[in-house]
């Protein structure tokens, strides 16, 4: 059973809401400065980090917390948050209602490419004067949240916006209409992916069902995410396995099986080729860690 904590509230202290935000000193005093356990969300994540002292593990990578630094945590994604000392900043979460809401689509957020949907996700580093704008929005927010103005949450929004494309501007990866197809095509190879990667692990296939030739698949998605579409698909099965090998109790025969590996042996030889160690090392390493 997968014993994985989730939380499906982006507010804990209203339910009907789909939008949270929070500074990182408030949260951390009402935890009494305790450790939460490893987590997935089903909404989004940012953490805007004015200064802390810590790490922060998403997705078995760990970051070190430190000065002007944005995290973004997608849908599903395991996440820990540990911090040393009180931090300073802001955690900001929002579901998809939300944009829907906020007549935000979807596509939005997957062409900015801020939330990585797996995986290595370093936190983006903004300079001062790009910081303090965000300090700025994040502020308007909290402050917006906190009020009964009407059609607050409409304001949230236009605020929400603005803060996600200025940390697009800061890493260079805004939208570039001229590139519409290849965007369209990475959000679509993504969605596909996440539907049925347990049982199709070929580029192949994913060429076939986005109805393109696999060279332009590959060409497109590794321009936009600096890999190939078999990497991103065996990157997808990685930290799926390690997460069932992690948070549940499914033995490595019965992951085999869920990850749609004909036999035990080739999910233990397709592990070890991909991150140097066993499976049964792997989980014997983060038990211990």
């Amino acid at each position: 059973m997968d014993s994985l904590k989730t939380y499906q509230r982006v507010n804990r202290q209203d339910e009907k809401l789909n939008f949270g935000i929070s500074r990182m000193e408030d949260i951390y005093t009402k935890r009494a400065g305790r450790v939460d356990e490893p987590h997935r969300h089903d909404f989004y994540t940012v953490m805007i980090v004015e200064k802390a002292l810590g790490e922060h593990k998403l997705d078995f990578n760990s970051y070190d917390l430190g000065s002007s630094q944005i995290f973004f945590v997608s849908p599903g994604q395991v996440h820990q948050v540990i911090e040393n000392e009180k931090s300073k900043g802001f955690a900001i979460t929002f579901s998809d209602d939300f944009l829907i809401q906020n007549s935000i689509p979807s596509s939005f957020v997957s062409d900015l490419n801020l939330f990585q949907d797996y995986g290595h996700a370093p936190p983006l580093i903004a300079s001062v004067i790009d910081f303090e704008k965000i300090l700025h929005f994040c502020e308007e927010m909290l402050e917006l949240f906190n009020s009964d103005q009407g059609n607050r949450l409409l304001s949230i929004g236009a605020y929400l916006k603005l803060l996600l494309i200025q940390c697009s501007n800061i890493c260079s990866l805004s939208f570039n209409p001229q590139e519409r197809d290849k965007y369209s095509i990475v959000r679509q190879f993504k969605r596909e992916v996440d539907k049925h990667f347990e049982r199709e692990h070929s580029a192949s296939f994913y060429a076939r069902q986005l109805q393109v030739s696999s060279d332009h698949l590959n060409r497109s998605i590794k321009s936009k995410i600096g890999k190939t579409a078999k990497e991103y698909i065996q990157s997808r099965l990685i930290i799926e396995a390690k997460r069932l090998l992690y948070f549940s109790d499914l033995t490595n025969k019965e992951i085999a099986y869920r990850l749609g590996f004909s036999e035990p042996a080739n999910f233990s030889a397709f592990f070890k080729k991909c991150t140097d160690v066993s499976p049964n090392d792997f989980k014997k390493s983060v038990l211990n860690s």
